[in-house]
């Protein structure tokens, strides 16, 4: 198994940058598809970013793609989201994600989830 600890939340103005870190501990010495969804109240999960520590290659939901990067580091063990240009509806807890065995953009076929880190847009 894999443990997940998201940090890097904040409040953050309209058009600023926000860096979110996940921590991967335990069975790291394999490749898992990661990913980073955010949820706000009322509303589904959403996966906005993802990818394969195996060979990096990444996808992105189209309401962050050129604005959200994703990137792991093997070293560190450790899955970023730089967030850029934010805008008030990116408001959401956020939180990280890993796959082993799979690569489905799905919420419910991530096995290992993080406690989640809340981001606050303000106009």
């Amino acid at each position: 198994h894999v443990q997940l600890a998201e940090y890097g939340g904040g409040s953050v103005q309209a058009g600023g940058s926000l860096r979110l870190s996940c921590a991967a501990s335990g069975d790291t010495n394999r490749d898992y598809y990661m990913a980073w969804f955010r949820r706000t109240p009322g509303k589904e999960r959403e996966g906005v970013a993802y990818i394969y520590t195996g060979l990096l290659f990444t996808a992105y939901a189209d309401s962050v793609k050129g604005r959200f990067t994703i990137s792991y580091d093997k070293a560190k063990n450790t899955l970023y989201l730089q967030m850029s240009s934010l805008k008030v509806e990116d408001t959401a807890t956020y939180y990280c994600a890993a796959q082993k065995g799979g690569s489905s953009e799905r919420a419910d076929d991530f096995a290992y989830w993080g406690q989640g880190t809340q981001v606050t847009v303000s106009s």
